[in-house]
C-alpha cells in the first residue's frame, strides 16, 4: 500500500483513482490559473467544477441553431430541383433518376459544396464542382454498364447528368447573389468577437464593416495589451474574457488574429470559444502564404482557417448518443446474468454494499455519481486522498482481483451512459479534487471536459491506466476530443475487447 507522502506519475501527491470510498466534493472548488493566458486575454476561465450558470449553458446551446445557413439550405434545395427536373427532362427510369440524384448531391457533400462560407462565389467553387460532377458520372457510368446493356438508358442517364450541371449552375449563382445581397441589405451576419487589437486585427474589423457580404458583423475587441501608441480603435476593448464576452455581446464567431499571443494561448482561446459553440476562424502565421483549400475562408485576401466545430455541435454527436442509449441498454439485458453472479459474488466475498459510489466530473465540469462492483472492502477517507494505486492490496480477495483484472467491475457504469452522465467512449472521469491538481500541473487537462466521461477511451486502450502519465492521458483525451469521429469510437471500442482479452489471458 502507498504511503501519504507518496506521489503519481504526475509529481503530485499520490491518489487512487479507482479506490473505493464515498468522497465529500470539496468545499471550495478553485479553478487552476493560466497567468499565461491572462496576460493577453485576461483569465480565460477553465471549466469550472459544478454547473455553468444558466445564461452560459443558454448561450452555448444558441449558436447550434444558428449553423443552419441559408444560403447551404438553399444550395441543397436547389440542386434537388436540378436533379428532379434533370431526370423528368433526360428520361430514365425513376430509379435511375433517384441514383443519379442521390450520387450527384452526395458527390458534392463529399467535395464541401455545401459547406458554411465567409465568401459567396460560384467561380470560386467551380472546380471543385467540375470535379465532383465528373466523379458521380464516372460511378454512375461504371454502374449502367454491370447493369444494363440498353443503349437508350446508358444515353438518357448522362443526358440527365449534363442536364442537371446545367440547371443547377443558374440557380447556384443565384442563391450566392441572393445571399451576398441579404448580408448587405437585412445585415444576415455573425456577430464576431476579435481576438488582439493589433493592426492586424483593427484592418481585420474595417474589412468586415467595409464589406458585410463577407457574413461578419465585429462587435468588439478582446486583448489584455493596450492598444500601440496614437492607435484608434474602430470598436471597443471588451471587458471580461472570452467566455463572458460571446455571452453578453451574443457572439457566434471569434476571429483569432492576435498580435503577442504565443500559441499556447491561441490553442486555450480556441478551447474557450468551442465551449460556447462559437464558430473559430483563425488567422495562421505566415498567412501570406497559404492557398485555398475547403477549411480556408477569404476575407478581403485575408485567409482565415475556419477550426472544425466542436464534436458535440455535430448531427453524428446525435447518432453516438442514440447508440450510447441502444448499446448500453442492450448490454445491461444481455449481461444481466452476468451482473447477477458478480453481485452475488461480491456480496459473499466483502457483504454490502455491492456497488460503490464516487463523485466524478463529467461533461461542461458537472458532478455525476459513477458506479462500480466493489472489489475490496471500503477504505477510508485519508487512504483514498493518498493511495494512487490499488493493485497488490491485500483486502482484495480473489472475486475483486478477477473482477478488476475483467474489468467486469466497471460494467454498473452502463447505466450511466444510459442515463446520460457518460458515453461509452470518451476521457475517464476523475474525482473533482484530483481535477483541480491535474489541471494546476498539466496543460489542457481541463478541456478534457468539452465531451461527456467515457466508460473506455483512446488513451487507456494506448495502455494509460492505473499508474501511468496524466501528461500522456490528457494528449490523448485531447487528441480524441479534436479529431473525433463515429468511425474513432468504433476503432476504440473493437481495441477496448483486445485489451480485454489480453488482460484476461494473463
Amino acid at each position: 500500500m502507498t504511503s501519504p507522502s507518496s506521489t503519481s506519475p504526475s509529481g503530485i501527491p499520490a491518489v487512487d483513482q479507482g479506490t473505493e470510498t464515498e468522497e465529500r466534493r470539496p468545499a471550495a472548488t478553485r479553478p487552476a490559473t493560466r497567468s499565461d493566458v491572462e496576460a493577453v486575454l485576461g483569465a480565460l476561465p477553465l471549466q469550472r467544477l459544478g454547473h455553468r450558470p444558466d445564461a452560459q449553458r443558454a448561450a452555448a446551446k444558441r449558436p447550434l441553431l444558428e449553423r443552419f445557413s441559408g444560403v447551404t439550405v438553399l444550395l441543397i434545395v436547389v440542386d434537388l430541383v436540378a436533379a428532379t427536373a434533370a431526370a423528368l427532362i433526360g428520361g430514365p427510369t425513376w430509379k435511375w433518376g433517384l441514383a443519379i440524384g442521390v450520387a450527384m448531391l452526395g458527390a458534392r457533400a463529399t467535395a464541401q459544396l455545401y459547406r458554411r462560407r465567409l465568401w459567396l462565389s460560384y467561380y470560386h467553387d467551380l472546380p471543385r464542382e467540375l470535379a465532383s460532377t465528373a466523379g458521380a458520372f464516372g460511378l454512375l457510368a461504371v454502374l449502367a454498364l454491370l447493369r444494363t446493356a440498353d443503349h437508350e438508358m446508358n444515353t438518357a442517364i448522362s443526358w440527365t447528368v449534363v442536364l442537371f450541371l446545367l440547371i443547377s449552375a443558374p440557380l447556384r449563382m443565384a442563391v450566392f447573389q441572393v445571399g451576398r445581397w441579404a448580408r448587405r441589405r437585412f445585415g444576415r451576419c455573425e456577430r464576431t468577437i476579435v481576438l488582439g487589437s493589433g493592426p492586424l486585427g483593427i484592418d481585420l474589423v474595417h474589412s468586415m464593416n467595409d464589406h458585410p457580404e463577407f457574413g461578419l458583423l465585429p462587435v468588439g475587441f478582446l486583448d489584455k495589451a493596450p492598444p500601440m501608441p496614437g492607435t484608434t480603435l474602430p470598436l471597443p476593448v471588451l471587458r471580461g474574457d472570452l467566455q463572458d464576452a460571446i455571452v453578453q455581446q451574443r457572439a457566434s464567431a471569434v476571429v483569432i488574429a492576435f498580435s503577442h499571443a504565443t500559441d499556447a494561448q491561441v490553442i486555450d482561446a480556441a478551447i474557450t470559444a468551442h465551449s460556447q459553440g462559437a464558430t473559430i476562424l483563425l488567422v495562421p502565421r505566415m498567412w501570406e502564404l497559404y492557398h485555398d483549400a475547403p477549411h480556408i475562408e477569404r476575407l478581403r485576401g485575408y485567409p482565415l482557417v475556419r477550426v472544425t466545430s466542436a464534436p458535440t455541435a455535430r448531427f453524428s454527436w446525435w447518432v453516438k448518443r442514440g447508440l450510447d442509449c441502444v448499446l448500453s441498454g442492450l448490454a445491461l439485458l444481455l449481461l444481466a446474468p452476468v451482473l447477477g453472479i458478480a453481485a452475488l459474488a461480491v456480496l459473499i466475498e466483502s457483504g454490502r454494499p455491492v456497488l460503490f459510489r464516487q463523485e466524478r466530473v463529467g461533461l461542461d465540469s458537472r458532478i455525476f455519481t459513477l458506479l462500480k462492483f466493489r472489489s475490496m472492502r471500503p477504505a477510508t477517507e485519508a487512504e483514498a486522498q493518498t493511495t494512487w494505486n490499488i493493485a497488490g492490496d491485500p483486502r482484495i480477495g480473489p472475486v475483486g482481483r478477477f473482477l478488476r483484472r475483467s474489468s467486469i467491475d466497471e460494467l454498473p457504469q452502463l447505466w450511466n451512459v444510459l442515463r446520460g452522465d457518460m458515453s461509452l467512449v470518451g476521457p475517464r472521469p476523475e474525482r473533482p479534487g484530483f481535477v483541480r491538481q491535474f489541471s494546476e500541473v498539466h496543460d489542457r487537462y481541463w478541456a478534457r471536459h468539452r465531451v461527456p466521461a467515457g466508460l473506455t477511451g483512446l488513451a487507456q486502450v494506448n495502455g494509460l491506466r492505473g499508474d501511468t502519465s496524466i501528461a500522456d492521458r490528457s494528449r490523448y483525451d485531447n487528441y480524441y476530443i479534436a479529431n473525433w469521429s463515429l468511425w474513432l469510437d468504433l476503432k476504440i471500442i473493437l481495441l477496448t475487447f483486445r485489451e480485454i482479452f489480453r488482460s484476461g489471458q494473463h
